[in-house]
């Protein structure tokens, strides 16, 4: 067999806005804040509205900005006088916030029976630990099998231990609750990840 080829795909630029002379439109609706700025390079009263294109350059010329237009498919299309790596930084800085807000939360599981000796326990309790100091929430959970179901109280008790050695590191997010032949409590880290 031949030698496989590792082909980087071609990547479009995230973001790409027209810029300056890059816009085809032959009139823009200008927005901004900079408007006395612009009035003054422009020897007259300019005001948020529909203005020439090619005047709406001359001006960010003359301040040493570009015409970004930030709305292509609204008629006419929304330009704004501004920097425009200042604006892309801006963008990109906003997008990452939104990333890490919106990054995946990771559940790792815990399992006990209602009859967990206390080497299990303290064994399952380090793994809790480790999880929680990495920034993962731990699903821990007693699992009642067969006839166990009446030990109930057995598993509630398990379950605010755990909790309560782990107090340090993470919080529940609600009180330990049965679901079907299971009663769940979810712990949720409450200091940040170690290294970020």
């Amino acid at each position: 067999m031949g030698k496989r080829r590792n082909f980087k795909k071609f990547q479009k630029p995230k973001f790409n806005f027209n810029v300056n002379e890059r816009i085809s439109a032959p009139k823009i609706r200008l927005v901004g804040e900079n408007f006395e700025d612009i009035s003054k390079v422009a020897g007259k009263t300019v005001e948020t509205g529909i203005h020439l294109t090619s005047e709406a350059i001359q001006w960010a010329n003359d301040l040493g900005l570009d015409l970004v237009e930030i709305s292509p498919k609204a008629v006419p299309p929304v330009a704004k006088i501004q920097d425009y790596n200042k604006f892309l930084y801006l963008k990109k800085k906003k997008e990452k916030e939104i990333k890490t807000k919106s990054a995946k939360t990771v559940i790792k599981e815990i399992r006990f029976g209602p009859n967990t000796d206390d080497h299990d326990f303290n064994f399952k309790l380090k793994h809790a630990q480790k999880f929680l100091g990495e920034g993962a929430k731990v699903k821990a959970y007693v699992h009642f099998r067969g006839r166990t179901i009446v030990f109930k109280d057995r598993g509630q008790l398990l379950l605010l231990r755990f909790l309560n050695e782990l107090a340090d590191l993470g919080a529940a997010e609600e009180m330990p609750k049965m679901e079907g032949r299971r009663m769940i409590v979810m712990i949720a880290p409450t200091k940040k990840p170690k290294g970020k």
